[in-house]
């Protein structure tokens, strides 16, 4: 039903695009047989000193293309065809510098579609609902002279002035990220609410923070992953210099931005997919997109990453991100869709893939040739480990999902509570630095949802609607996450106990924004126990030990990490009953709890009792 609602949408989009109006340009004659000028690129490059613009389009197999705009009155202008027949460009002149043109291609005398490198569209269904104070003086939509999705270009466009120009990136091992959706974290939704919200991010003690997508997605309520436009920030959350000005303000505060990037698929508000699109799909013809997806988890249109018009324009992206917003690092959704190789089901779409390895390795050289100096690759991968593995010896960091098993030990069913998938040994990996572990995300159910909801008991131990029990299992389970070796992420308000339903108002519908929580007592206690592990974490070299072993099968867990100076013991009984722990200590003496409080063993065996819930982080010398 998903993907029958978007390729209706998409339908919808495509007959508007097609529609005249009275003031449509009859197109003009084709111009054959012409080299691009010096300084041209896919796009709009400006000369001149902004008075002229050569403006661009790649669409081989097309018989013309012109463009019409604010600059010509939207009558037509005939683009000149390159010899190779794959591109379109033409000159235009007196240009105002200072002045924003609108302007779209004119495809076969009957498409019209925005530039696909815009930096800036305009839309007439969904920029009226963009206010004011998010988007000052965004400018109108020119009703009445055309319709579809319009670009913008801009010789001189405000230039923003970068304050914190020697940040250094955190350590791919102390990375402890927080992945945020602007829409759904303050009730603003957008840059410059959220950065009235760093002092609550710092004190929690994150040092990165990941951007759900913010590239042009269709509509304004979105996850973002229908995206359409690649190079143009979405309006709904402010503009380019405001999110640049995000950036630069987080880096001032010692965090990192990653942006999560959509590059498997796209949606029907793209020109790319407009442009060559038989009613239904891709044409075959499409330079960019399968006719069909290639695998079972796409929705969209799949981009074909074997074809070299995809990658250079994926190239074209990445760069301009790192280069024009100064990101940190990418999370790349869907990475395993990045492949040509047909899959009916998961089981055939997870193994080793030589075709996606081999892409994976020329994106992220491509990556370190632009900015070697320790940038972020991170996969949302989910392939055989084997192939995973190789990724990860190239440098490229995995998403690692511990949400179901570690969901099941803070409920209290012990079955399936092993959460021990979180140790990158048990992937094959060389380095802990490269799997990035996690008990939320935006695509998993909220830990303290199920918790209150389907929890265990015995006799006066509830965990089912029980909040302060509840939290306190979401305590106990972060107190494990963040002694695991390896880079961490953490999703919006779980420091908080964040329990509103992933389904609630539809799975990528709006959620509640409760900063309500933060003055709880109860759940700022979580908050504060977070911050407390993050700063162990960041502040202790032993939490990136390679030395460790640990039982996280059982009611009774414990991790035990080793190195030259120090040992940890980290144990907690998630069982809803009182458990005895038998743990070999490795050594007797004194051990400082940094929970508070010590313990003195007169030999290796630790044989405490522990309640339901209880947990203690052990060392041989007090953590810092």
């Amino acid at each position: 039903m998903k993907k029958l609602f978007y390729l209706l949408w998409c339908l919808a989009l495509l007959t508007a695009s097609c529609k005249k109006t009275s003031n449509d340009p009859t197109p003009e004659p084709p111009v054959s047989g012409s080299e691009l000028p010096a300084g041209a690129k896919d796009g709009v490059a400006f000369i001149n000193n902004g008075t002229s613009a050569i403006v661009t389009l790649y669409a081989p197999g097309k018989n013309s293309v012109a463009l019409s705009g604010d600059f010509n009155n939207w009558s037509s202008t005939a683009m000149k065809k390159t010899n190779d027949g794959n591109s379109w460009w033409v000159q235009v002149d007196n240009l105002n510098p200072n002045t924003e043109y609108a302007y779209q291609f004119v495809i076969d005398g009957t498409l019209k579609v925005a530039d696909p490198y815009c930096e800036k569209i305009l839309d007439a269904n969904n920029d009226q609902y963009i206010s004011a104070a998010t988007y000052p003086n965004l400018r109108s939509y020119p009703t009445g002279k055309t319709t579809g999705i319009v670009s913008v270009m801009q010789a001189n466009q405000p230039v923003y002035t970068w304050k914190n120009t020697s940040f250094t990136r955190p350590e791919k091992n102390n990375l402890v990220v927080y992945e945020l959706l602007i829409r759904d974290f303050t009730t603003d939704h957008n840059y410059a609410s959220t950065l009235q919200k760093l002092d609550y991010l710092t004190t929690l003690g994150i040092n990165a923070i990941e951007l759900m997508p913010v590239n042009e997605f269709e509509g304004n309520l979105s996850w973002g992953y229908n995206p359409s436009f690649y190079f143009a920030p979405d309006k709904y959350y402010g503009s380019k210099t405001a999110l640049q000005n995000f950036i630069d303000e987080c880096h001032g505060r010692g965090i990192a931005v990653i942006l999560d990037m959509v590059l498997n698929h796209s949606f029907g508000q793209s020109p790319m997919v407009q442009m060559y699109f038989d009613g239904s799909k891709p044409s075959a013809s499409n330079p960019w997109f399968n006719t069909d997806a290639k695998h079972p988890f796409n929705v969209g249109y799949d981009f074909n990453h074997e074809s070299a018009a995809t990658r250079k324009f994926s190239k074209d992206v990445m760069k301009f991100w790192m280069q024009q917003y100064k990101i940190d690092g990418f999370r790349f959704d869907l990475s395993k869709g990045f492949t040509q190789k047909s899959s009916a089901d998961d089981s055939q779409f997870r193994m080793y893939d030589a075709g996606r390895v081999a892409i994976w390795k020329e994106y992220n050289n491509f990556i370190r040739s632009i900015d070697a100096n320790n940038f972020y690759v991170i996969l949302e991968h989910f392939a055989e480990e084997s192939e995973e593995k190789v990724l990860a010896e190239e440098g490229m960091m995995l998403w690692n999902n511990l949400n179901y098993n570690m969901n099941e030990a803070t409920m209290g069913w012990l079955g399936s509570s092993d959460f021990s998938w979180g140790f990158y040994t048990k992937h094959g990996f060389s380095r802990s630095e490269n799997l990035i572990s996690y008990g939320e995300s935006h695509d998993e159910e909220r830990l303290n949802y199920k918790n209150i909801t389907y929890g265990n008991a015995s006799g006066a131990y509830v965990i089912k609607g029980n909040l302060v029990t509840s939290l306190k299992r979401e305590e106990l389970a972060a107190a494990f996450l963040f002694a695991i070796p390896g880079p961490k992420m953490i999703w919006q308000f779980g420091e908080l106990g964040y329990d509103i339903n992933i389904d609630f108002n539809g799975r990528t519908g709006e959620k509640p924004i409760k900063w309500e929580y933060y003055t709880d007592p109860n759940r700022k206690l979580l908050y504060d126990a977070y911050a407390k592990f993050i700063r162990l974490k960041r502040n202790n070299n032993i939490f990136n030990a390679s030395n460790s072993t640990y039982n996280l099968a059982n009611g009774i867990k414990y991790i035990k990490l080793t190195d030259a100076s120090n040992t940890v013991m980290v144990v907690g009984n998630f069982d809803v009953v009182t458990q005895t722990a038998n743990i070999d200590f490795g050594s007797p003496g004194t051990w400082v709890d940094a929970i508070g409080g010590s313990i003195n063993l007169t030999s290796n065996a630790y044989t405490g009792t522990l309640a339901p819930g209880e947990y203690h982080i052990f060392s041989k010398v007090a953590l810092k």
